[in-house]
């Protein structure tokens, strides 16, 4: 290993050494979440600024999403070929390329088609990083803590919105509309690079992925980090289950994926990491500005003072996630929170379609984030982390990963249109039907996980294999 490899490992406590890990690595969902956020303060001022309509708000908002989709799909190649370490090496880069870029100042020839252009680069990089982050820490880290290690992604995420809040709301404050529209909303961009550069940095001090490289051969290398990051006696058997899990399947060719034994666990994964974008989480958190100040009647000052007031519930709730993943277990956490996400969109939609709106408004809104904060946001990334086996983990976690960003674009692409449609603003419905038809696909969710996903709070991912290989028969 390198010097660069080992730097991270000074530490008398493997505990605490493995968080700093988790913490580098989850770096990269801090940028997902600073990224998504930062994008919900601009589009307010860059709409107005280029006078784009609903289908172009959207075209520009939705754009990362399809080079997230991009990202995932490539990033099982990607990390299969150059480990999970390097591939988040180039997903920081393109961060760091796609913040430049999108902030160009005034006097650089900016358009929409080049800020969707450096849009798509940042897509790639929260594509390739959405990933690999969580892939990483969770083969790092021991069955006992790895949902909890998990979540730090998902912390991280959170963190990301309440600290790009905080950033777009001084910048908002710190000059008037003329200045928000023509330089405000660059500098927005811009703040990114401070922590994609810290990002960048810091990555050059973690190791690699034990169980990547023993999928390559390179056991000597696996040993050591395994024995720095759990001690000795733990490391060995860590690395007798990963030589088990491995035995006869260091690869899997893509067509293998197809398999009886394989497809199954492949489609469950899917579709519960796409059905996350269907509780409308991100249409919430892309287009808030838009929803506070049209929806619920709020002023220009009071929507980016409401935002931070959105991550902060996001960030308060993901703790209780973090601290309860790995006591009460995945799936009551997704049927809970659920539950109470339908009970905020509820308030929410019939305040709407009562013509209520305020207060209750703001509560039902607050109450879905909450709700969603300690389930389906970080519980999601936790199961893709740990339900794929070992010999296709990175293959099916791209596919998994791939589908949630196309949903993603799906949901944020049509989300604007609907809002503005006839259908949506007549007599009857007055607003609220995107928010029911989010309930609608809530109730999916709950019925999904009930009958299909299995329970893997305290697992190793070696024992995790074996329950599907008694379901569906043996991975090879």
């Amino acid at each position: 290993m390198s010097t660069s490899d080992n730097a991270v490992y000074q530490v008398k406590s493997f505990n605490t050494g493995l968080i700093l890990i988790a913490i580098v690595a989850s770096l990269g969902g801090l940028l997902f979440g600073y990224d998504t956020g930062v994008i919900n303060g601009t589009q307010f001022y860059f709409s107005k600024y280029f006078d784009l309509d609903a289908a172009m708000k959207g075209w520009v908002v939705g754009s990362a999403l399809l080079g997230c989709l991009i990202g995932a799909a490539s990033s099982g190649l990607i990390s299969s070929s150059i480990g999970r370490k390097n591939s988040l090496i180039l997903s920081a880069s393109l961060f760091t390329v796609s913040a430049w870029g999108s902030g160009l100042p005034e006097f650089l020839p900016q358009s929409v088609s080049l800020l969707v252009m450096f849009r798509i680069l940042g897509g790639l990089g929260i594509g390739i990083a959405s990933m690999n982050a969580p892939t990483y820490i969770a083969e790092l880290s021991p069955a006992k803590i790895r949902g909890k290690m998990v979540t730090y992604y998902q912390m991280a995420i959170v963190i990301g919105f309440f600290v790009v809040f905080l950033a777009t709301y001084a910048i908002g404050q710190g000059g008037d509309e003329v200045y928000n529209l023509e330089r405000g909303w660059r500098l927005m961009f811009w703040s990114e690079l401070i922590p994609c550069t810290l990002f960048l940095v810091l990555l050059f001090f973690v190791p690699k992925s034990p169980r990547w490289l023993m999928l390559k051969g390179r056991e000597e290398e696996a040993v050591i980090v395994l024995e720095r990051v759990h001690g000795k006696e733990m490391a060995n058997l860590e690395l007798i289950e990963i030589k088990q899990s491995l035995k006869g399947k260091q690869t899997t060719p893509f067509k293998d994926l197809l398999k009886k034994s394989v497809l199954p666990i492949i489609v469950i994964g899917s579709v519960i990491s796409g059905l996350q974008q269907f509780t409308g989480i991100n249409a919430v958190l892309y287009f808030g500005a838009d929803i506070f100040e049209k929806a619920l009647g709020f002023g220009q000052d009071e929507v980016l003072a409401q935002q931070i007031l959105l991550a902060g519930v996001n960030f308060l709730f993901t703790f209780i996630a973090m601290f309860s993943v790995d006591k009460w277990g995945r799936k009551p956490l997704i049927i809970s929170g659920s539950i109470g996400m339908i009970v905020g969109f509820l308030m929410l939609g019939v305040s709407l379609m009562t013509d209520n709106i305020g207060l209750i408004s703001l509560i039902g809104v607050l109450v879905f984030i909450g709700s969603f904060a300690m389930s389906m946001g970080p519980v999601v990334w936790v199961l893709l982390s740990e339900m794929f086996p070992n010999s296709i983990r990175s293959a099916a976690m791209s596919i998994a990963v791939a589908v949630q960003w196309a949903m993603n674009y799906v949901v944020s692409q049509s989300f604007p249109i609907v809002v503005e449609s006839e259908v949506n603003n007549n007599a009857f419905w007055n607003g609220s039907l995107p928010y029911f038809i989010f309930i609608a696909f809530i109730v999916v969710i709950i019925v999904f996980t009930m009958k299909y996903i299995p329970e893997t709070k305290g697992s190793s991912l070696e024992d995790l294999e074996k329950i599907w290989e008694e379901k569906y028969g043996t991975i090879s």
